[in-house]
């Protein structure tokens, strides 16, 4: 199962895609529980002190929450953490995608057409439940950088490709959801 949750910066994203993991897991029952793997696939680099403060934040939240989390760090290796720890009995959560596509579009020597397609036709084949939180970035103004420009358009268009094939799309606002599909 694929869950798509979009939502703006401080939207209640994060925090609605979280309490759809404790919903997945709460669901199966007390002994299905325990067998139930938990992860949360960061893709955040603490590059500068406000970001460190992000992710510090993130990382809080995790601590006190009823999850047994299990956290990866991959913020370039998104599709080969998902294919090596997704099993029929694991709820993964990646936490942002749109980190991991700006992670991308920033390395060197990137193909990103061949990285974004290698990654839709993995996520399309993977076991488990999977719940990727990203920024919905195209409801504001054309940016005016070409990077800014091609960002809000990758985004776009990856947001679109991964709604096509999720069961679920999840557009948060305000701390409220906004079921778009499923």
């Amino acid at each position: 199962m694929i869950h798509l949750v979009l939502g703006g910066a401080r939207s209640g994203k994060s925090s609605y895609a979280e309490s759809q993991v404790l919903q997945c897991v709460s669901a199966t029952g007390a002994a299905a529980e325990s067998a139930k793997s938990c992860w949360y696939f960061a893709t955040a680099q603490a590059l500068d002190s406000e970001m460190q403060q992000r992710i510090l934040h993130h990382q809080a939240q995790r601590q006190i929450d009823a999850i047994a989390w299990q956290t990866i760090e991959c913020p370039l290796e998104l599709t080969h953490a998902l294919q090596s720890h997704a099993t029929d009995d694991s709820v993964i959560l990646v936490d942002c995608l749109t980190l991991w596509l700006s992670n991308q579009l920033f390395c060197e020597n990137n193909d990103w057409q061949q990285v974004k397609s290698d990654f839709l036709q993995a996520l399309a084949k993977l076991p488990g439940t999977v719940i990727l939180v990203s920024n919905e970035v195209g409801c504001g103004i054309v940016p005016m950088g070409e990077i800014s420009r091609r960002f809000v358009d990758e985004a776009g268009w990856l947001h679109q490709d991964i709604a096509a094939i999720a069961d679920k799309v999840t557009l948060v606002t305000a701390g409220l959801p906004l079921h778009l599909k499923g």
